[in-house]
């Protein structure tokens, strides 16, 4: 029976998952519990795991440790942890990490990384930087050469890796913009699910690529008018939106960094849409599951930390 080692915790603004594993990163239980954007996360944190505690205390060693990563370490979170500066090897990003001690517990909190992106301006990520490193655990292939990464999600993160370690990137607002576009505009209000496999989809993606002189802000508007004037039905409108968003996202990042494979690190949904929009560029997208990149990026820092 594999033996419980630490505590792994992925833990974002809206969610928190945690994971009980053993030294080779096993997962044993799991719980879920409210993001860093509630307050009290050393209360909400030590409830939640009572349970472990109560089977797996140790008198000799005390608590199980834990890692944590993601917002937990922002200003919003439980202790706010540095940008660590790029470029960032893996080992760095580990080493980076904020240790201390609460309740007899040990706890690391993993940084995020900041950079001056190709666009001359600072940027920033936070939990992103332990999927890389989960990505890197999950294929050991991604840390010789040159390799793009894209992660998907609220702010998509287009990222420059060599030889394992981060370069640069640059953070687009497409998920978040298409949010409050679909939500609070006339765009694609009740204009059903994205689905990347529609016509819709495809339609959105295929006018990205063809107009990208005349600019995102020049494009989103057809939205409306295809579905005014009859070109495109109304339940297709959530999808062309999409469309136009990941496809200006996708060519404007390619315009940035050049790559003829792009590994997209994100949800399956997430990745549908993504690898359909680099497909339109002859553009190779293998996926690896964020989630797992997560859970395998905290067990990469306690692996480096515990050396």
């Amino acid at each position: 029976m594999t033996k419980a080692a630490f505590i792994a915790g992925d833990w974002g603004t809206s969610r928190l998952r945690l994971y009980l594993c053993g030294a080779d990163g096993t997962v044993l239980d799991r719980r879920e519990g409210a993001g860093a954007s509630v307050p009290d996360c050393a209360g909400r944190f030590a409830a939640a795991v009572a349970e472990w505690d109560l089977a797996y205390e140790d008198r000799v060693h005390g608590k199980l440790p834990a890692v944590l990563g993601g917002m937990v370490g922002s200003t919003i979170g439980w202790k706010e942890v540095p940008y660590l500066e790029c470029p960032a090897r893996p080992e760095a990003i580990a080493g980076a990490a904020l240790k201390f001690e609460a309740g007899g517990r040990a706890i690391a909190i993993a940084p995020g990384l900041k950079c001056t992106n190709p666009a001359g301006a600072p940027d920033v990520m936070r939990g992103e930087e332990v999927q890389i490193l989960g990505a890197l655990r999950l294929d050991p292939a991604l840390a010789k050469g040159r390799h793009l990464l894209c992660m998907p999600g609220t702010h998509v993160k287009w990222v420059v890796m060599e030889d394992g370690a981060v370069m640069r990137f640059q953070t687009a607002l497409s998920g978040e913009l298409f949010e409050l576009l679909a939500r609070h505009s006339v765009l694609a209000r009740d204009g059903g699910a994205v689905d990347a496999e529609s016509d819709a989809f495809a339609l959105g993606l295929k006018t990205a690529r063809d107009n990208d002189k005349a600019g995102l802000l020049h494009l989103l508007f057809s939205t409306r008018s295809r579905v005014v004037t009859g070109v495109m039905a109304k339940s297709g409108a959530a999808s062309y939106l999409s469309g136009l968003i990941v496809g200006a996202d996708v060519g404007a990042a390619l315009n940035l960094f050049s790559a003829s494979r792009v590994p997209l690190v994100c949800s399956p949904l997430l990745a549908a849409l993504y690898a359909k929009a680099l497909d339109f560029y002859k553009v190779e997208a293998p996926v690896i599951d964020g989630d797992a990149a997560a859970l395998a990026g905290l067990v990469q820092i306690h692996t480096e930390l515990s050396r």
